[in-house]
C-alpha cells in the first residue's frame, strides 16, 4: 500500500528519546543563544525542548529573515537549534520555489522524506519528528509528496 511503502522511508524512533532530562527533554541543554534569520531563541527553547505537542504560531518563519536570506539557488542544511547538528537539507528533489510555497501553505518550513538527515533524526509512533538529542523538530504529517 503507499502507506506502507511511506513508512519504510522513514526511520522509526523509540519514545525513551523523549525521556525528561535536566534540560526538558533534550540531552543537549537549552537551545543555542544565536539562531539564524532572527530565531528567537526563547521561542526555539520553549518549543524544541519543553515541550512535545505544539509549535510556535503559523507563519512565524515569515516574520523572521529566513525567507530574504535563505540560498534560493543551492541547498540549505538546517541544524538542530540545540546539538548544531545537521537535520533537513533542502530543496532536494524540488525547486526552491515549490519548498518555499509549500512551507507557505503549511505555516511553517516543510521537508520531504528524502531531505531529512535521518543519521540524526527519528519519527515516533504518531508522527513526532524528533532529533536523537531530544530536540522537538514537529510532526511528520504525510501530504503525499
Amino acid at each position: 500500500s503507499p502507506r506502507a511503502a511511506r513508512m519504510d522511508s522513514l526511520v522509526l524512533g523509540d519514545e525513551s528519546i523523549m525521556s525528561p532530562k535536566a534540560n526538558g527533554r533534550s540531552t543537549e541543554g537549552p537551545c543555542q543563544a544565536s539562531l539564524l534569520w532572527g530565531c528567537d531563541a526563547s521561542t526555539a527553547d520553549r518549543i524544541c525542548t519543553r515541550n512535545r505537542h505544539y509549535a510556535e504560531h503559523s507563519g512565524y518563519f515569515r516574520t523572521t529573515t529566513f525567507m530574504d536570506e535563505v540560498d534560493r539557488e543551492r541547498e540549505t542544511t538546517y541544524y538542530d537549534s540545540v546539538s548544531g547538528k545537521p537535520l533537513f537539507i533542502a530543496p532536494r528533489g524540488r525547486s526552491f520555489d515549490e519548498f518555499a510555497a509549500e512551507s507557505k501553505s503549511h505555516g511553517w518550513p516543510s521537508f520531504r522524506d528524502e531531505e531529512v538527515v535521518w543519521e540524526n533524526v527519528r519519527v515516533l509512533d504518531g508522527g513526532e519528528t524528533v532529533s536523537l538529542g531530544g530536540t522537538h523538530l514537529g510532526h511528520n504529517l504525510p501530504d503525499g509528496r
